[in-house]
């Protein structure tokens, strides 16, 4: 097992951690009771050390997250952790450099998961025995903080690696511009507009129950975030859909409908009542999206074709340059502000594809 300071006082180390000109970063959380995501630990890995960084602990932290969002990051399937970050402080880190995005630039699975990146860079086997831990739990236990370490003591030398590949290649730029996409707030904003997007089963809806839905999945959405509790705790999928199908009137039909709890009737029954009456007068808005007929159903296979030759030429994933769903917006809903049309795909392959378009 590797070698790690445990920290829990954060601002302690922010000197420690400049200087460098990458730190790896990888960070543990829970979401399972919460709407929010809950930041447990911060693993923080320099060329000489690795850090495991309590973010619960009650210390000042300002001068430890002023430090370290101001580095350059390497880190792995960034996504989730630069989501629990931005939540948590507000802000992203200035750069990061994605070892996932890197590896499928270089031909390796689009989705390689960083023990199997680490497994074929370093012949090295990671222990993968602790992923369901409670990491709210204080004290931590060791071997928790030992499993923590080890998910960073690779990093810097894997992205090493694999940067002196990609640029042997002439994809160094490639790696950075697609890490950089996942530094896009738009990514982490939460809408409650978009809430019923969430909903399976309310995008075939019409007319008034359609309307419904995207109030009751806007209400649920607000609701969860105040209570910050998970959106299935709050009112399950089946009920709420449910309620707009069959749009009740008052608190006696709302308790009518099977499976809705009379603790909700009771608590905010005349919320859900409201938000059922106020979708009148939007029945016209809203048009369920039409399957693809055969023109568009031909067009995905032909650009899909372009997308496996370019990807066949690079020896990358298909998934890599473009993926079936990403090319499917693009048909389907005109979508042109995709990855597929812009920074290096453009000239590979975006050009070709729009004249298809």
């Amino acid at each position: 097992m590797p070698d790690y300071l445990f920290v829990d006082n954060p601002d302690s180390i922010s000197q420690e951690l400049s200087g460098h000109a990458q730190l790896g970063v990888d960070t543990e959380f829970m979401r399972e009771k919460t709407y929010f995501a809950q930041l447990c630990l911060i693993q923080i890995s320099t060329p000489d050390d690795i850090y495991c960084v309590d973010p619960l602990a009650d210390f000042d932290q300002s001068a430890f997250w002023a430090q370290l969002l101001t580095d350059s990051w390497v880190v792995h399937s960034a996504r989730q952790d630069i989501e629990v970050v931005y939540q948590t402080a507000g802000r992203m880190p200035r750069e990061i450099f994605d070892t996932q995005i890197a590896a499928g630039l270089l031909g390796h699975p689009a989705q390689m998961g960083y023990a199997g990146l680490v497994k074929e860079l370093f012949d090295v086997d990671m222990a993968k025995s602790h992923t369901r831990a409670d990491w709210t739990r204080r004290p931590l236990r060791d071997e928790y903080l030992d499993y923590a370490a080890e998910d960073v003591e690779h990093l810097l030398p894997a992205a090493e690696i694999l940067s002196e590949k990609l640029d042997q290649k002439g994809r160094l730029e490639w790696a950075k511009q697609d890490s950089a996409l996942l530094l896009d707030k738009a990514l982490y904003e939460i809408s409650g507009d978009q809430a019923v997007d969430r909903l399976k089963g309310a995008r075939n809806f019409r007319g008034a129950k359609r309307a419904a839905a995207v109030r009751l999945a806007a209400w649920r959405e607000k609701e969860a975030i105040r209570r910050d509790r998970p959106r299935q705790w709050i009112i399950r999928d089946n009920v709420l859909l449910d309620i707009a199908y069959k749009l009740p009137r008052n608190e006696s039909q709302l308790a009518a409908i099977e499976g809705v709890p009379p603790k909700i009737v009771s608590r905010v029954g005349n919320q859900l009542i409201d938000a059922v009456g106020a979708s009148k007068g939007d029945e016209n808005v809203y048009e369920p999206p039409r399957p693809p007929d055969e023109v568009q159903k031909a067009l995905l296979k032909e650009m899909q074709s372009h997308v496996a030759e370019c990807a066949k030429d690079l020896d990358i994933a298909a998934e890599t340059v473009a993926s079936k769903r990403e090319l499917s917006s693009v048909i389907i809903s005109g979508n042109r502000d995709t990855r597929v049309f812009n920074g290096w795909r453009r000239e590979l392959i975006g050009e070709q594809l729009l004249q298809l378009l």
